[in-house]
């Protein structure tokens, strides 16, 4: 997924996103906070976080403080308030991938990228995280690269996964350059 944050300044983005609240507050007039979440979701499928101006401008239009807003976003994993990368990594370090070698995997993506889990990389095009469990552990060692799964995975595939999404990430400039 390609997130559009270049449209964050833009009137076009308010209109959108105020239309977005004035629809889930109409679903449950009583309880406009019961909107918040589906309105975060919105923005971060938009964005990969929630910026800053966004639960402003969401605590307002909903009536409620900023810090609620920030609250919620920061108590659920799911939200960031920091900007992510447009591929986020996330290596398996539960019991099945670790005891087949996974901490050695993540070593590599960190070394090869970098990063320490949690940071993006600076050109915003990757992410590096560790996982409790992916749900994949007759494939073990795992890592996830947004919603695709790779299996099996050894130190030595990790600069051919790299590059593998550094060419796809090529190619969406591209074909969105012409």
């Amino acid at each position: 997924m390609r997130y559009r944050r270049d449209t964050l300044d833009t009137p076009e983005w308010w209109q959108e996103l105020d239309a977005y609240i004035a629809e889930q507050r109409r679903r449950n007039p009583e309880h406009v906070q019961s909107a918040l979440i589906p309105i975060l979701h919105h923005v971060q499928d938009r964005f990969g976080y929630v910026p800053p101006k966004a639960i402003n401008h969401v605590a307002q239009a909903l009536g409620v403080p900023s810090v609620y807003v920030s609250g919620v976003a920061s108590f659920y994993s799911y939200f960031s308030l920091e900007p992510k990368g447009m591929y986020t990594i996330s290596v398996c370090l539960g019991t099945a991938c670790y005891v087949r070698g996974s901490q050695a995997v993540l070593d590599e993506f960190s070394r090869q990228l970098g990063l320490r889990p949690g940071q993006t990389t600076e050109d915003g095009l990757f992410t590096l995280n560790e996982a409790r469990c992916l749900g994949a552990c007759g494939q073990a060692p795992v890592c996830m690269i947004n919603e695709r799964v790779h299996a099996r995975v050894k130190p030595e595939d990790v600069p051919d996964i790299i590059a593998h999404y550094t060419a796809e990430a090529q190619q969406e400039q591209e074909a969105a350059a012409s």
